[in-house]
């Protein structure tokens, strides 16, 4: 139907709202622009085909790594390796993703030749890194938030070569786990043998300030306070006990002196009955001074076991004590010097019953004496005991006066020596654990890497999705031909049908005429319309049989 002109003053209905469009005006504006909507989408289809076929496969070969828990119980030989098993895996992937690690394997395995050829090799080394894919692998229980497997993947567009190159990266993962947790092992060990060796030259520094403090205060140190006060207890015991000796040896010679004396003048009571009244007045004399010589000598044994030697009544006991002595030797001197003056016509014939009697009481006397002389000893003996007795206190008092003084820098070593030992001790004892464990590493006894699925050799491509690839671009040149035929009708402000013209004139139709066209023009528009439409399918198919072929050639 022939499109009706605007009128003259169609100027005023360019204002005028469109009428909504209902089904068959869609199919109409459909059928106008048929052309517009079908050229973009042949169009999408066949740079979709091209590019689906153009993009090179990428094949992903990829192999499963489990780690294999240490072989000796924990609680028997704990590892040195305090790194979780997800902090190696990426610094193991750190060292292998280096540049002279993947230059190495670019070179080896002849991979990206065109990319070599057009970029830099660090470009390289970076679309490499790209094509490396490590993942984790999830655990069993959700509950298990540790590494028990990972999985190494490489994309690559030969799919021989990714398997080449994944198998090749598990054998490195492998081997540097080894060599990292050696390295870390041997490090550690090295490390806690170097602070124990420090440790015990601490040690032995403080053990020598120790015995040097301890040999120049010996005696004096607070330990060894209370034995000099057990050891002082026991001195002044033993002087109370030599006291106690010297009283009862003073009370025995004055029971030997008392005896000796009555021997005595029981001898001189056989002398001759001239001599007789001199002799009774000499023997009451002697018995005079003997008696205050015993009462001086209880005297000063009293005085002994309440006093010490320098006590002055003790000293002045014993000057008077030593007076009445040299005054009873005196008298004896004189006793002995008037018996010699004595002339043998003086003297009467001894009786040899008196004569014997007087032997035996010589005899006593002598025994007498002896005994005194050994009860003298005695007391000399017990005197320089308890002399050196009261030196040994005065030394002991010294010593536990003096201990304040040294005991705070006494236990400053002493405290700076536990706690050396202490840290010497605990390190020690760590080194020999470390020493185990890195046998264990040694050994590869410990955690471990386990190749648990081989390096897979992949059988189809999983880039491109040529599929998706082919519909996403027929779909994108649909919605570009409906848009284009979308705009192009919202341009058109003609008249198209009978329903515009009644809704934009509010003229009643009588008729319509249609249009009249020649034939020959007619012919000639849908000749170069089809011709047109041919050529594009033609090119279009060329193309895509030609994507197509290089897609098959290149496989």
């Amino acid at each position: 139907m022939q499109s009706f002109p605007m009128m003259p003053n169609s100027e005023a209905y360019t204002s005028v709202n469109r009428r909504p469009l209902d089904v068959e005006d869609y199919f109409d504006i459909l059928r106008r622009h048929k052309a517009w909507i079908l050229g973009p989408t042949f169009a999408g289809l066949v740079v979709a085909t091209v590019v689906a076929c153009v993009w090179p496969n990428t094949y992903v070969s990829q192999a499963t790594i489990r780690v294999v828990p240490s072989q000796v119980p924990e609680s028997y030989v704990p590892s040195n390796v305090n790194s979780q098993m997800s902090q190696r895996i990426n610094s193991m992937y750190q060292t292998i993703s280096s540049r002279a690690t993947l230059t190495n394997m670019i070179t080896q395995y002849n991979l990206y030749p065109r990319d070599r050829s057009r970029k830099p090799l660090e470009d390289v080394v970076e679309q490499m890194r790209r094509d490396i894919n490590i993942g984790p692998v999830a655990p069993l229980g959700e509950r298990d938030k540790q590494v028990s497997a990972f999985r190494i993947a490489f994309s690559y567009e030969n799919r021989s070569v990714a398997h080449k190159v994944t198998a090749d990266l598990v054998s490195r993962f492998i081997s540097e786990n080894a060599r990292e947790r050696t390295t870390s092992s041997v490090l550690t060990t090295q490390f806690l043998k170097d602070q124990a060796d420090s440790a015990k030259k601490e040690l032995e520094s403080i053990e020598g300030k120790l015995t040097s403090f301890r040999t120049t205060s010996a005696g004096r140190l607070p330990e060894q306070a209370q034995q000099n006060l057990v050891q002082m207890q026991m001195l002044e015991n033993r002087i109370s006990n030599l006291n106690q000796a010297m009283t009862r040896v003073g009370q025995d010679k004055m029971l030997i002196e008392a005896d000796l004396r009555a021997l005595k003048n029981q001898r001189e009571s056989i002398v001759p009955t001239t001599e007789n009244a001199v002799q009774r007045q000499k023997n009451e004399k002697l018995t005079a001074l003997d008696n205050d010589i015993m009462r001086i000598e209880a005297t000063l044994s009293s005085l002994r076991q309440r006093y010490t030697e320098v006590h002055p009544d003790v000293k002045r006991v014993v000057g008077q004590l030593a007076v009445a002595k040299k005054m009873r030797d005196a008298v004896v001197e004189e006793e002995e010097v008037a018996s010699a003056k004595q002339t043998p016509a003086t003297s009467r014939r001894v009786d040899p019953m008196i004569e014997r009697e007087r032997q035996r009481l010589d005899a006593m006397i002598e025994r007498l004496q002896a005994q005194l002389k050994g009860k003298d000893e005695d007391a000399k003996n017990y005197s320089t005991d308890i002399a050196s007795a009261e030196r040994q206190i005065k030394m002991l008092q010294g010593r536990i006066e003096s201990t304040p003084v040294s005991q705070q820098q006494y236990q400053d070593i002493v405290r700076d020596y536990e706690v050396a030992k202490l840290k010497y001790d605990e390190l020690n004892k760590k080194r020999s654990q470390s020493q185990i464990a890195e046998d264990l590493e040694r050994r590869q006894q410990g955690e471990t890497l386990e190749l648990l699925d081989p390096a897979s050799l992949p059988t189809d491509p999983t880039e491109p999705k040529r599929p998706m690839i082919i519909g996403a671009g027929l779909g994108l040149g649909l919605v570009i031909g409906l848009m284009l035929a979308g705009a192009r009708e919202a341009k058109d402000t003609s008249l198209k049908n009978l329903k515009d013209v009644r809704a934009y004139t509010q003229l009643t139709i009588l008729g319509s005429v249609p249009l009249l066209e020649n034939d020959l023009v007619v012919r000639r528009r849908k000749r170069l319309t089809w011709l047109a439409w041919s050529t594009a399918c033609l090119v279009g198919i060329v193309v895509m049989t030609g994507a197509a072929f290089y897609y098959y050639a290149t496989k």
